[in-house]
Parts: C-alpha cells; sequence; structure tokens
C-alpha cells in the first residue's frame, strides 16, 4: 500500500467509526443508483443503513460475535440448539490441534468467510493455518463493509463441532436464514448445495410454500427450484427465531437441521453489508415496511 492508498484506508477508518453516513452516501447511488432517503427509508436495505446511522447497536456487536452470540443464546432458552465449542483462541498458536477432534470447525468470531473444516484423515499444514487465522484475528472487517458494529468485537478463532451433512445433500447442510421482526417471523431464506462458485436458494413461507417471484437469481444465487427439504422442525425453528429477535426492529436468524436435530448458527443485523441484491425491490419493501424504526439516537438534521 503506497502513501495516498494509506491515507485514503486511515480516512475511510476514521468515517466509518464517526460518520457511516458519509461513506453510505457517496457508495450508495453508484450501486442503487438514487440516494438514500434518510427522513423515509423504505426498504429493508435502507433501514438497515438507517439503524447502523441513527440507532444504538452496542447489542448488534455482541449478538454478530459467534462466540459471545452463544451467551444471548443461553440467555433467551435455547442452549439445547447450540453447537457443540471445543475451545477459543485469541492468538492462533495457542491452538493445541492434538487436543481437538478428528472432525471440527475452525472459524473468527468477527468475521465473515474465514470458517475452515478441518478432517485430520485428510491431513492440514498447522503452521499455515495458525498464520491464516492471525492474520484474520488483525484485520477488522467493519471497515470494508461499512459495519463498524463489527469493529468493537474482541477478535477470537473457535473451534466448534462439526455438522456432516446428510448423504443426500453430500455438497452442504441446508441453511435456514429466517427474516424476523420483533418476534415477528416474515420468510425462510434457504440456501443449500453452496460452493464458492454459487449457492441454490429459494424463499419460503411458514407453510413451506416457495416464493420464487420474491428472488433475483444470478450465476452466485441460483434458483433452486423449491427443493431446499422442508425442516422437520420448521416450527421448532420459527419459533426460536421469534424468541431471538424479540426486542430488535430486524434480525436474520440461521439455523441448520442435522439427522433430525435444530442447530443454531447465527444472527446477523446487516444482511450483505445491507446491501441485497438478491431479492426483488418489491420484496425488499414489503421486508422494510415490516421494520418499525426506534426514536433516533441523535438529532441530526437532513
Amino acid at each position: 500500500m503506497n502513501l495516498k492508498q494509506s491515507i485514503k484506508w486511515q480516512v475511510r477508518k476514521f468515517l466509518v467509526d464517526h460518520y457511516p453516513k458519509m461513506i453510505i452516501d457517496h457508495e450508495w447511488p453508484a450501486q442503487f443508483g438514487h440516494k438514500i432517503d434518510w427522513n423515509n427509508p423504505r426498504d429493508i436495505n435502507e433501514k438497515i443503513q438507517w439503524l447502523i446511522c441513527f440507532s444504538d447497536t452496542s447489542e448488534w456487536t455482541r449478538l454478530a460475535d459467534k462466540y459471545k452470540v452463544r451467551e444471548f443464546v443461553k440467555e433467551r432458552g435455547l442452549e439445547h440448539i447450540l453447537t457443540h465449542l471445543y475451545g477459543v483462541w485469541d492468538d492462533a498458536t495457542k491452538i493445541d490441534f492434538d487436543a481437538l477432534p478428528e472432525k471440527f470447525v475452525l472459524k473468527c468470531n468477527h468475521d465473515s468467510g474465514s470458517t475452515t473444516i478441518i478432517d485430520k484423515s485428510k491431513g492440514f499444514n498447522e503452521q499455515l493455518l495458525k498464520k491464516y487465522y492471525n492474520d484474520r484475528l488483525k484485520q477488522k472487517f467493519g471497515y470494508f463493509s461499512c459495519e463498524p458494529f463489527y469493529n468493537k468485537i474482541d477478535p477470537l478463532v473457535i473451534a466448534e463441532e462439526f455438522l456432516e451433512p446428510p448423504a443426500s445433500s453430500a455438497d452442504s447442510i441446508v441453511d435456514y436464514k429466517i427474516w424476523a421482526f420483533n418476534g415477528h417471523v416474515e420468510s425462510i431464506w434457504a440456501c443449500y448445495n453452496r460452493t464458492e462458485e454459487a449457492t441454490y436458494v429459494n424463499i419460503f413461507d411458514h407453510d413451506w410454500q416457495c416464493h420464487p417471484e420474491y428472488s433475483v437469481f444470478t450465476e452466485h444465487y441460483r434458483d433452486g427450484k423449491g427443493r431446499a427439504p422442508r425442516p422437520e422442525h420448521l416450527d421448532e425453528m420459527i419459533q426460536a427465531a421469534s424468541i431471538l429477535s424479540n426486542g430488535f426492529p430486524q434480525v436474520r436468524a440461521d439455523f441448520y437441521e442435522v439427522k433430525g436435530k435444530l442447530y443454531f448458527s447465527e444472527m446477523t443485523f446487516t444482511s450483505l453489508y445491507g446491501r441485497m441484491d438478491f431479492y426483488t425491490q418489491e420484496y425488499l419493501e414489503k421486508l422494510g415496511s415490516m421494520v418499525v424504526l426506534p426514536q433516533k439516537r441523535c438529532p441530526i438534521k437532513f
């Protein structure tokens, strides 16, 4: 990084931490073709940006933390749907791989995309893995995506139970992502057969009716044709999402179901940075209509 790039990065970090609205105002028109009407945000993307800028997101920091969110799940009486936790480290060189099971998941608590499935029978480079995770621990995820609440997470590496996909789904288990609004569940976005190249997706309602008309399918987000299996514990999943979302204007609560058991995955307050392009505008506005914004955190004039 040269001097000019370094200065630009330092300016961006300052703005993300203190004036995220300036970053959003600068970047938004290039992606969406219009400015946000901050006095009257309509779709869920716009309301997520409003919440970033003008609401108390301190609880988002705790619940976006893939380690600390476990405490919250327990507080809400849902400890039984947590995966088993094997270890937590603030320095990857401290990881004792010999003490970990034959197969497990390694990831950071403060970012996205750092998940690694470790299968000792297939071998792995311990030193490279430790270096990779120590490099990840140094990164502030929120500066790249203008999500300042992520920068307040104390970075850790965690090892968790690996959930084995069923034989009928060799690529990946189904990720059931539930949109919920202060206890009210709207829909389930099912993602499966996920690879680096593509993910098959569909939106389902409470009765597991597929709604492809709500989605914008792309080369990456491909039409699953409604093939995602209805979870055995759909009602329990919806109830868990309702419990976890209570008190929040909007959140996406994610779950897995493996071998007839329900598991909690994570809570996401800014799905795709609050810049989702895989839903139709009509559906973005439908989700947005369910977000009741709180009182502004500060009396800013627009």
